[in-house]
């Protein structure tokens, strides 16, 4: 996958024949300055993303934006809005340390109608408490642990399912279908990685796997862990964390001897990951995640023609048909609320919405949580992340 980001859409091009996609054209980034109008005809609403776009795990926010773009592009295209879109990011490197910060560059543009993300749990959690006092829209196109549903955000919703959901499906999947009698499963400690672990020990356990649990923060060294873990001698080790730190541990494992399976979540669930632990390394790996594949997809194609086509050839990633339902469920409340919708209205309509997307219906429950849980198993393949299929379907 080619890292480029691509940081806002100006033009459309229209796709012709078979496609009925409007692919994305480069442009500048909204920088938040837009003073309400565009060219004299119409304003100008901007959509926020607030991501890691930086430091930690940077291609699964650049993945999101993809999908932003192509759906912002999509709307302005159609020429049927009173007003124009446009995308305003805002990086919090994955932190929850910058996430407030992130959020209230979002919050204090008053052009800001709704917000896609933020997208990691850690940095969710910091920055919900802003957007709720604003009446701010935040869908999350990633966010996955449990808790966050619970903690009293009144304008959050979440459009992948939550780690209860990830952590048994990956859970059974391991008991039922790798048939593992003993697991290892280590956390990087985050918001994140203590959810989806909790969930996945919880279930492996009422599945009779024994478990042996551990948790490390983020290093550059992972040789110590590697022989932690060949030591309790497991069938697999689960990995609940991201595809930076995953590829360095991996190698530290094979490099050690571990003969074992590979397992990790959607936060490694990247073709960043078999880059980073090198294929030879990366080959066999199980990965879970809430999110299915545009790129094998037949009904996302012209989706995955509309990314490559405002980002030089690259692939949609993991969370990009997510985050392009999220910018799309929003639109089309926006359409039923006129020329000049406010953030409360936004929020209001939302809580109602029934939009049906690229990868599931858009639909929510009272807390805000997406109603369909599917979890697909994917395993790397010939150097290439490949669709198993879902838990439903695989576990008999």
């Amino acid at each position: 996958m080619q890292i480029r980001r691509t940081t806002a859409v100006v033009a459309a091009t229209v796709v012709t024949a078979s496609l009925t996609l409007a692919a994305c054209g480069s442009s500048k980034k909204s920088t938040g300055t837009a003073n309400g109008n565009n060219g004299g005809s119409k304003k100008t609403l901007e959509i926020g993303f607030q991501g890691p776009l930086s430091v930690n795990s940077p291609q699964l926010g650049l993945n999101a934006e993809y999908g932003i773009n192509v759906a912002i592009a999509e709307a302005n295209a159609k020429g049927d809005l009173p007003y124009t879109l446009k995308i305003k990011t805002s990086d919090d490197q994955g932190s929850p340390d910058q996430g407030p910060t992130a959020a209230k560059a979002l919050i204090d543009d008053p052009n800001v109608i709704a917000v896609v993300g933020p997208m990691f749990s850690g940095a969710t959690k910091a920055s919900e408490p802003g957007y709720t006092q604003a009446n701010l829209l935040s869908v999350t196109p990633s966010a996955t642990n449990p808790a966050l549903t619970t903690l009293g955000f009144t304008t959050f919703f979440r459009l992948i399912p939550n780690d209860n959901n990830q952590g048994k499906g990956a859970a059974d999947y391991i008991a039922k279908v790798l048939n593992a009698k003993k697991v290892f499963s280590l956390d990087d400690k985050s918001d994140y990685g203590t959810g989806l672990s909790t969930a996945l020990e919880a279930e492996l356990k009422t599945d009779g796997v024994a478990v042996t649990h551990d948790g490390i923060n983020p290093t550059k060294d992972y040789s110590a862990e590697a022989s932690k873990i060949i030591s309790a001698k497991p069938d697999v080790l689960y990995y609940s964390g991201y595809y930076q730190d995953f590829s360095l541990l991996a190698k530290a494992l094979r490099g050690a001897g571990f003969k074992g399976t590979l397992f990790s979540g959607d936060g490694s669930n990247d073709d960043q990951y078999i880059s980073g632990a090198g294929k030879t390394v990366a080959e066999g790996t199980y990965l879970s995640c809430g999110c299915g594949d545009a790129n094998s997809d037949p009904k996302a194609a012209d989706f995955v023609k509309a990314v490559a086509a405002d980002n030089s050839g690259a692939k949609p990633g993991t969370y990009s048909g997510e985050a392009y339902d999220a910018t799309n469920s929003i639109i089309s409340v926006l359409k039923g609320l006129g020329a000049s919708p406010t953030r409360q209205q936004v929020v209001d309509a939302y809580k109602s919405v029934d939009y049906t997307g690229l990868t599931k219906e858009v639909k929510y429950d009272s807390t805000g949580e997406i109603e369909g849980n599917a979890i697909y198993i994917y395993q790397v393949k010939d150097g290439v992340r490949t669709v198993l299929g879902t838990t439903g379907d695989l576990i008999k």
